[in-house]
C-alpha cells in the first residue's frame, strides 16, 4: 500500500474536508482519506488500481487541485 500527502490550498472549511473525503473515497483502491482544513493537506492511503495521477486528476475535477 502507498501513502501520499498532498498540499491542497483550496481547503478552507469542514465542507471542503467532507467533499474531498467523500469523492476520493469512491475511487477504486483508496483505503483511507484524511483531509485537514487547518494544514490544507490531504493524506491518502491507496493501492492499485488507484494512482497518484488518478487522485490528482480527481482533486482537480472537484476544484481542489494539488499545489505544484
Amino acid at each position: 500500500m502507498n501513502t501520499v500527502t498532498f498540499s491542497v490550498p483550496n481547503i478552507s472549511c469542514g465542507h471542503c474536508v467532507h467533499t474531498i473525503q467523500t469523492e476520493v473515497a469512491e475511487l477504486d483502491g483508496i483505503r483511507d482519506v484524511r483531509a485537514n482544513a487547518d494544514t490544507r493537506t490531504v493524506v491518502i492511503a491507496f493501492e492499485a488500481p488507484a494512482s497518484e495521477e488518478k487522485i490528482k486528476t480527481l482533486l482537480a475535477e472537484i476544484n481542489y487541485p494539488v499545489a505544484a
